[in-house]
């Protein structure tokens, strides 16, 4: 599903129009992001919670030029579903 499917399946079921939906959807990823930058949790009961793991430094290879490579410590955004979510995937 893309963007603009889920923004008119949204605009099909509440009755807003397209261009609302579409704002709201966007403020909504704008302020995940933004909290996980910050280094904040986002918790939606029966959803799930978006989170940041940080990752070690470590040494890595190159492969197409046979070479070391240092990789700093650094933070990806990390989602886990709710139970109820994956309860529901699963039926």
């Amino acid at each position: 599903m893309t963007k603009a499917e889920l923004n008119a399946e949204i605009a099909l079921a509440t009755g807003y129009d397209k261009k609302t939906v579409s704002a709201i959807v966007e403020a909504f990823m704008t302020g995940v992001k933004s909290n996980l930058a910050n280094g904040e949790s986002v918790f939606l009961r029966g959803f799930g919670s978006f989170t940041t793991k940080t990752r070690k430094a470590k040494m890595a290879r190159n492969i197409t030029r046979q070479t070391t490579v240092f990789v700093p410590e650094h933070k990806i955004p990390h989602f886990k579903p709710a139970q109820e979510f994956q309860d529901e995937c699963n039926k």
